[in-house]
This record gives structure tokens, sequence and C-alpha cells, in this order.
């Protein structure tokens, strides 16, 4: 056959293969911090002692020790492994745990994972292709809708050795898909072939991980112990991990009871979410005499948002200044002063606390990608840096709602006998504010203080966690309290949170239901970024966008976690960037003794009555809103203190 050299060297060409790389982690950007001979992380101990019983504090109940699938409440305490496992203290880092070895190409259009042969099942058996293949297919055919989203870009998953496996990407370039797939939690197939996948079950699955469920009560308390025999015990990854013979998980109906548990010593470890009871609700003989401990730790992760969420889907939200005006309403410095004692930094960012968040006007890079939508964004991203309206904070923000009324008139709302009127069809501006947690109404209500000063007609509506799921995946809501993450490597979830496609999916996190095209293509460009340094670029100049799209009314964020523990633990002296974490703590019997010993000396061994905390004559009617969980905190208590 006659061939033209010419063309045949175009074909080998354009036909020639990405080069294919073989490692035992892998990064986002840049090379792994730890080489193929690593013995374990920088911020564990490696000579930890084993021992002991961790207890910890859960809120709400459970029905289902299947976490995967869209029914029922989820235990804590199941043992499912994954591929890869990440490093706490690199921006995003994968490194073998399931699978021992990684081969990817240049562009990333596949991945294929080695799998160890000592890896197994809690029966046993060896974790196989099989249940690679298995898994993937089932979580995202029959899994959580999350699941669907997440693997969209994933094409197929096959079997190409003994030990190995390999997926195939749908797109080109996407350096997050092979860690993403690393991040696969891997299911027994021979368990759940016999099984049924799609319904709850209080039978606890098998798994393969360092610790089995060995007790539990629905309900009430699920208790893990460590598997002696675990496969992965050794390995480099899982050093000065899972130091802990049980961790136990108690269920309470609310963070009251939660807090009440710890101060009795029936929990050991707290890692406190509100500002309130940090500072008012731990001055205890406990706390005092330094047996439970009260710490803040600095980390260096990003915060993310919190905020008050729009749902853009609703015709009084989708003008953008009507947007913009409501958050002149939310009056930060009042409420950090009067409810958080001043705790809280105002979050300014989609990527808070981290080099991501776009500060300043833009510039180099990231004007140079903001140029290219100019006419289709606003004209102020050029020129200014998003600042959150601030107050003085006395409580009566005049001048900020002198701004919500000017921008409220420019789009056709005016006051009408106290209320707030659409010019156009009579409409009174009216909305609810959908609520699961308690705890956020005090919140709230002067948020909705300063909108009735507006003319709006704002309500509080608090509903259980049942309905609250159901309402949000159908975004029956006006407005919702809603957190997004963030890591240090933002990537394919961003389209979960922002994409158009993701509007209109019950799988995604698009609560405020942004539909824009140049948000669709910056979250493209961040997926795509080549390097961290055009990472950076392309995720602030996406926070940019957002932030003046105003699809939310930003909250808070703190940069330190509040810890609270009774002294019968240690941990590292290294604290990697994104914070400490039990995971590598461990008991310490020299403590534990000591604390003992005080606790029995002081005659306190547990104490309910000092003033900090509720009386017995509080005690019962507290119970009363507590429901069982917490008349089994009191009993305990009570039993510990002789009182029948």
């Amino acid at each position: 056959m006659f061939v033209i050299p010419w063309l045949m060297f175009i074909s080998v060409d354009t036909a020639r293969p990405a080069p294919v790389q073989t490692t035992h982690a892998l990064a986002m950007h840049g090379t792994p911090k730890y080489g193929p001979d690593f013995q374990h992380f920088d911020y564990v101990n490696p000579n930890a002692p084993r021992g002991g019983t961790l207890r910890l504090g859960v809120q709400g109940t459970f029905d289902s020790f299947n976490p995967f699938i869209p029914k029922g409440n989820p235990a804590a305490g199941t043992s499912f492994e994954t591929l890869l496992t990440a490093s706490a203290d690199e921006p995003f880092t994968e490194y073998g745990l399931i699978a021992e070895s990684i081969e990817i190409p240049g562009d990333r259009s596949w991945v294929i994972f080695g799998l160890r042969p000592q890896a197994r099942w809690h029966d046993g058996k060896p974790i196989t292709v099989e249940d690679v293949i298995w898994s993937f297919n089932a979580l995202k055919n029959k899994g959580q809708p999350f699941y669907r989203f997440y693997y969209a870009s994933v094409a197929s998953a096959e079997k190409v050795g003994p030990q190995t496996v390999k997926f195939t990407f749908a797109e080109k370039g996407n350096r997050e898909l092979p860690l993403i797939v690393g991040q696969l939690p891997i299911l027994p197939k021979h368990y759940w072939d016999a099984g049924d996948f799609e319904s709850t079950t209080l039978d606890p699955p098998l798994g393969s991980g360092p610790y089995r469920i060995t007790k539990f009560e629905a309900g009430r308390f699920v208790t893990t112990e460590r598997v002696q025999d675990y496969w992965g015990k050794d390995l480099p990854v899982n050093k000065g991990h899972n130091n802990f013979d049980r961790i136990r998980y108690d269920y309470y109906h609310d963070d009251t009871a939660i807090r009440i548990a710890l101060k009795a010593g029936e929990i050991d470890f707290r890692f406190e979410n509100q500002a309130k009871a940090w500072a008012l609700d731990y001055d205890v003989p406990a706390v005092r005499n330094g047996w439970l401990r009260k710490e803040e730790v600095r980390h260096f992760s990003p915060t993310g948002m919190q905020a008050f969420v729009y749902n853009g889907r609703r015709e009084i939200f989708k003008d953008r200044k009507v947007r913009q005006a409501l958050a002149f309403a939310f009056d930060f410095e009042w409420t950090n002063k009067n409810l958080f004692f001043g705790q809280y930094t105002r979050t300014e960012s989609y990527f808070s606390n981290s080099e991501l968040a776009a500060t300043g006007p833009p510039e180099a890079e990231e004007l140079e990608i903001l140029a290219r939508y100019r006419g289709r964004i606003p004209d102020e991203i050029f020129t200014h840096s998003y600042e959150a309206p601030s107050t003085d904070g006395s409580g009566w923000p005049r001048n900020n709602l002198r701004q919500a009324f000017a921008l409220l008139e420019q789009v056709g709302w005016t006051v009408d006998d106290t209320r707030l009127i659409n010019v156009h069809t009579g409409q009174p501006f009216e909305f609810e504010i959908l609520l699961v947690s308690p705890a956020f109404e005090r919140i709230v209500l002067p948020y909705v203080r300063n909108l009735r000063r507006l003319g709006i007609d704002a309500r509080v509506r608090l509903v259980d966690q049942s309905q609250y799921i159901n309402r949000l995946r159908s975004f029956d809501f006006d407005m919702i309290v809603a957190v997004w993450g963030s890591s240090e490597s933002p990537g394919n979830e961003q389209r979960n949170f922002w994409s158009s496609a993701a509007a209109d999916s019950p799988a995604g996190r698009n609560y405020a239901g942004v539909k824009d095209p140049v948000v669709d293509e910056l979250i493209e460009l961040v997926i795509s970024a080549p390097d961290r340094e055009d990472l950076v670029a392309r995720t602030r100049a996406l926070d940019r966008v957002l932030l003046f799209g105003y699809y939310v009314v930003p909250h808070w964020h703190l940069q330190v976690q509040r810890i609270l523990s009774w002294d019968k633990f240690s941990r590292p002296e290294v604290t990697p960037r994104s914070g400490t974490s039990t995971n590598y703590w461990w008991f310490d019997p020299v403590k534990a003794a000591r604390l003992q010993a005080e606790r029995e000396t002081e005659g306190q061994a547990t104490d309910i009555s000092s003033p900090a905390t509720p009386g017995i004559g509080t005690t019962i009617v507290v119970i009363a809103g507590l429901g069982v969980a917490g008349f089994f905190v009191f009993r305990r208590v009570w039993q510990r203190m002789g009182i029948s």
C-alpha cells in the first residue's frame, strides 16, 4: 500500500500517547510532599500508645447504617475505606490506601489503580477489582444523588489486570478527576449481592477500616472497636492514627444536652460551634480546675461561606439590586458584639481565610480573565473589592436601611402604609426564612426586625430535619442558612455549588439557583487550571463574580478551632494547617489516672449544680425540652451523684 510520507508523519505524531507516570501519590498541582519511602505524616506521633476509649456526642438520631443512599438517618461509626487518602498538611494530595500504585497520563484522561494484595474485608476476604467497579456503579446509579453529580465525568470503570482497575474520564485536562475517583468509598460486592443496597438497614454492614461496630442501640448510641488484625495498620498513611481501642457515639436531642453531658464527664470531646456557649456555658469547676480543657487552636484552612441564601428561583429575588438591598438589613457588628461576644470575623469571600479569596481590585492574571467578560459582569468588579455592609453596632442601622430603600426604589418597590409594595403588581414584599436549627432563631430575629423596618414581612419557619431535607431537595424555600465548605484546591465541587446544571438538580447544592454562563465558564477554568498560580487567579475571579452577584448575605467565620476535651488525652506537637483532629490523638493513662484522683479528692466526679449549670430544679424543666436523649443524660448524672 502506498503511503504519503508526510501524512504518515502527521498520523504518528497526533496519535502519540501522553507520557504515563507511575506513582505512590497524586497532587492536584506540583509534587507530593512525602516521597515513596515516607514512614509517616509529619503531624502524627508514630509511636503513640494505643488503648482507652473516646466518647463523643452526636446531635439527632439514627435509623440506618447505610450512609450511601437517600433514605434514613445514617449512624456514625461506619467504617469504609477509599482507594486513596489525603494528607492534612498539603493543599490537595492523596496517597495510596487500598491502592498501592497510581498510573496516570500527562493529560489525566484516565487513571489506573493497583490494589494492595493484603487489603482485606473484616470477614477476611480480599478487596478486589470487582469490589471497586461494583462500588462505582452502585453509588453512581443507586446512591445519594450527590454521587451521580460528583462522578458525572467518569465515563467508565474496567478491570485491566488481576489487581488493577482503570477509570476513563469524559474530559481531558481535569486535574481533579483522578483525585475524586481516589475518594471513592469501596464497598464489598459479595456482601451487598446478598442484600438490598437501596434499603436502610440496622445490620452493621461489612467494612474494611480500622474500626468495626460492636454494639448499638437505635437512636441512642453506637460503639466501635479497633480491629486488632486490621490489614492496613502498618501503612505509612495510618501510622499514628486510630489510637483508641474504642470509640463510642452517644446521641442527644440537641447541643444543650451534649454540653451538659460533656460537663458531667459523660462524653470526652467537643468542637464547640456556638459563640454564646463558648463564652458563657463553661464557667464550671471542671474547666476552672483544668480537668476539662478549653482551647483555641489556630488553623489556616479556607473557611468557605456561611450565609443567608436567597432562592433566586423566586420572583422577588431575581433582581440583583433587590438581593444587594436586603444585605444592608443584616447588622453583623451588632450581632457579633451582642450575640457572639466579638469572636467572629465577617466573611467577604467564598474562600475566606485563604490565598484564594479575592481582595482589592483585580490585577495581573485575574484582571485578564475578568476582562474577557466585560459587559457581561458588573462594571464595579473592575474597580472595587467586595465589602459587606457594615454598621456602628448600635442596633439601629439607619444609614444602611436608607441605602437599601434607595436600591429597592430603583427597581420598583415603594412603601405603602408601612408595607413594601411592588408598584407594578401591587405585590407586598414577603418571604419565609426556613430553619432546621433552633440555635439560629436568635440570630435570624434581629435580621427580621430590620427587614420589617424596610416594610418587608419576613417570617421564620423552624422545621424538623426530615422536612427540611425534603424541602431543600425540591428547592421549596425562600431563604435558608447554608454553608459551602472550601478546600485549598477547589475544583469539580464548584459545578455542584454554582453551575447552571446544578440549579435544576436535587443532587446539586446550588441552593441560590445561580444560572450564569460566565460563572459556568469560570468554574471550568478553575477545574482546568494547570498549576497553582493559575488556580489562585481563576478562583479569585470566580469568587469576585459570585460576590458581586449578591446571591447570599455573608455571615462570619472563625479562624480557630474551639475545643473542649477532658484532660486524659495527648496529641502530637505538630498541628497541620487544617487544625487538629482526634484521628491522631491518643489516650494517656498517666493523665487519666491523675484526673480521676483529683476529681475523687475534690468530690466532684460529676457536678451539675454549679452556678453555670442547671440545678436539680432547673434540670427537671430542661428534661421536658430534651426528650428521651436528655433523660438518659441526666439519669446517668444522677446515678453518679447518688440521686435516684
